[in-house]
């Protein structure tokens, strides 16, 4: 009986859960999921950008290096979102 008693003890140990690593592991994973949140913006954003300049350098060929430039100087901006996004997520997460 003693066997199973030490058994039952070890296994109400087990279960408790330290506040802290309880609150590291939610606030990571709250974290993790507001990043994601904030990548997908940029993400649908660099997507439209990328299918709307090949359409129109489809549509005028002769423009295709302004409407290049204006593209990545577009996908440059976007992406700074992302870039705040993730920035964000860091200090909420160490500060």
């Amino acid at each position: 009986m003693s066997i199973l008693a030490s058994a039952l003890e070890l296994a109400q140990e087990a279960t408790v859960v330290d506040p802290a690593d309880l609150k590291a592991a939610e606030g990571a994973s709250s974290a993790g999921f507001a990043y994601g949140l904030a990548a997908i913006g940029p993400g649908i954003g660099i997507g439209y950008l990328v299918g709307q300049s090949v359409q129109a350098m489809a549509r005028q060929p002769e423009a295709a290096g302004m409407v290049r430039t204006t593209m990545f100087l577009g996908i440059a901006f976007t992406e700074a979102l992302a870039l705040i996004g993730f920035v964000v997520f860091i200090l909420l997460k160490f500060v």
